[in-house]
């Protein structure tokens, strides 16, 4: 199913696509061009992603339209237009103005998926201070290591949230100068060193302009984990907003009159980009779920809000084919006319799913924390080749490059990427210099030019391109594991579950699941005094939630006091996996020799 199958997209024959031929579209696209159809500052003061979102829509033909569909979890809505979006960001931005936080200084937001979070999104975009998303599911040492990195200065949370995962650890992040809580509070006082957010609005003034900003200026701040070492925050600037734009028309086909539902959350960087950013600067209504997967709710969520446009997650998509046809067929989803999805490789057999039960085919795509935007899409204009991850968006050059026998890109003698043939495995790699390319990781210049060789981006990312030019994903070419889409650093699982007295040591890899794609499993070896039992491994999972929360920390512990080591001492994970699975161990060269 993953060869020459084609799906013939409905979409394609259809008027009003945004991109009707993708072969044109790619020979006459520029940035720059793509850059004129977003308004920028007046008077020519530089590019702003909060203007090109809400403030142009807000000041333009159609304040009233609704900009954010609010549903919590007992299916309540609300709604926000984009001039009641534009007032309220205001005035979070005169809050942070009020409390001396300056450009540039990072804001952290740590909330549940409702208004309030797009208000302060927004709001410090305004303010040109760097937004930096959180998981809500986060345990407290993720969050710690995130506002360490990030240097924050500003946390947004809610007072449950900060009682049960910050409250904990605000003695560790010593330059967090201010805690703003937002909601209901259940103590008749605030925390000690916490500031009341709606107390704090209130005496704001809905009135803001935004300053001159750079397009260069930082704007966004996502972590990303990595297979050693803290995670990753990964710069993104205003200019981000460019890609934003033209990959929510192209790739997403996005109309001013669509209603759009992202599902993943903010606190991830589609969640950001997708779900906050793009169907904003489109003018579009965005739909934004407090609640959990629930197959029947969502198909009452896409029937009832008359969805155009979904994008979400493989994992969702699989668990909606494992409630069964039946469910689908209850419920009137004629408005609905492109499905997307994200986060993982999208199995054929999904596909072929979304066109016999949804009527419509899901349209897969590719790209990063790195990239912050699609970068390899199928479009609606195309046919589908179940499995393939699509061709590159116009206005972005992919090759797939070789790689030596130790994983490292080839270059010729000119210094340039040596390109891998036609149905070759290799190396994903990307041409630089997209407007939301990420400009570093913040304090490790090191790590980030690494990520660059023989005049390419390396992705990390295993791939082969067929004849045609579509792009199939083979696998991750590091260790990072990838569960519901989400990228989970086994270094950071390691390190949590080293934190418990019984643990000397940690390996952890990532083990194929037909629903999550992977789940996290841990090897752990005892320090003496303490014996292997099914209480002790229950304990350290637990223990593990405690600190990580239940989407990073491991589904399963094996207790193994002869872990595999490299000559070097380092935890072979590869070896781990290749144990697990029954795969074939490979080189072994470097494996330490047991005693």
């Amino acid at each position: 199913m993953t060869g020459r199958v084609i799906v013939k997209s409905p979409t394609a024959l259809a008027t009003g696509v945004n991109m009707s031929d993708y072969e044109e579209e790619c020979s006459r696209f520029t940035w720059q061009e793509a850059r004129r159809a977003l308004d920028g500052l007046p008077a020519g003061q530089g590019l702003n992603i909060a203007h090109e979102a809400v403030v142009r829509h807000a000041r333009g033909d159609e304040p009233n339209r609704v900009a954010l569909r609010c549903l919590d979890r007992h299916d309540n809505r609300t709604d926000v237009s984009y001039a009641q979006l534009d007032e309220r960001s205001n005035q979070f931005a005169n809050v942070l103005c009020t409390l001396g936080v300056e450009a540039g200084e990072r804001v952290f937001v740590l909330m549940p998926r409702i208004d309030e979070l797009f208000v302060a999104a927004i709001g410090t975009l305004k303010h040109r201070s760097v937004l930096c998303p959180l998981f809500a599911a986060f345990g407290p040492e993720p969050i710690r290591q995130r506002l360490e990195i990030g240097a924050g200065s500003v946390l947004v949370t809610t007072p449950t949230l900060y009682r049960h995962k910050v409250a904990r650890i605000r003695e560790h992040v010593p330059l967090l100068r201010h805690v703003l809580l937002s909601g209901d509070f259940e103590e008749t006082e605030l925390p000690e060193g916490t500031s009341d957010l709606g107390r704090l609005l209130n005496e704001a003034s809905n009135q803001y302009d935004i300053a001159p900003t750079d397009p260069e200026d930082m704007a966004l701040l996502h972590f990303t984990s990595g297979t050693t070492g803290k995670p990753k925050g990964a710069i993104h600037v205003h200019d981000a907003v460019v890609s934003h734009y033209v990959t929510g028309r192209i790739a997403l086909d996005l109309h001013p009159d669509d209603v759009f539902w992202c599902t993943a959350d903010p606190g991830w960087v589609t969640g950001t980009s997708y779900g906050i950013i793009s169907p904003l600067v489109h003018g579009a209504t965005a739909i934004v779920d407090e609640g959990d997967f629930d197959a029947k709710r969502w198909y009452e969520t896409l029937e009832r809000e008359g969805v155009s446009v979904w994008y979400t997650a493989p994992t969702a998509l699989r668990m909606l084919m494992r409630a069964g046809p039946a469910m689908a067929k209850e419920h009137d989803l004629s408005r609905l006319r492109f499905v997307a999805s994200v986060g993982e490789p999208l199995n054929p057999e999904v596909v072929l799913w979304g066109e016999e039960v949804l009527g419509l085919p899901i349209h897969d795509n590719w790209w990063q924390t790195e990239t912050g935007g699609i970068m390899v899409a199928n479009y609606a204009c195309m046919d589908i080749r179940p499995g393939s991850m699509g061709r590159p968006l116009p206005g972005i050059e992919a090759a797939i490059l070789v790689r030596d026998e130790h994983g490292k890109v080839l270059v010729d003698q000119d210094g340039k990427g040596v390109r891998a043939k036609s149905g070759t495995e290799g190396e994903l790699a990307l041409r630089p210099g997209w407007p939301s390319m990420f400009r570093g990781y913040l304090g490790q210049r090191a790590r980030y030019e690494s990520a660059f060789a023989g005049g390419w981006y390396l992705s990390g990312d295993l791939a082969r391109q067929d004849e045609d030019g579509y792009f199939w994903f083979v696998g991750r070419g590091d260790d990072v594991i990838k569960s519901s889409g989400h990228l989970i650093g086994p270094f950071e699982v390691e390190s949590a579950l080293m934190e418990h007295e019984a643990v000397g040591e940690a390996g952890v890899i990532g083990i194929p699941d037909p629903l999550l794609g992977e789940v996290v499993k841990a090897f752990v070896t005892l320090n003496p005094g303490f014996e292997a039992s099914e209480e002790l491994r229950l304990q350290l999972i637990g223990f593990a939630r405690t600190r990580l929360g239940a989407a990073v920390a491991p589904r399963d512990i094996a207790f193994d006091q002869h872990l595999p080591h490299t000559k070097s001492g380092k935890i072979m994970r590869r070896l781990l996996k290749a144990r697990e699975l029954g795969l074939a161990e490979g080189d072994t060269s470097t494996l330490e020799v047991e005693a």
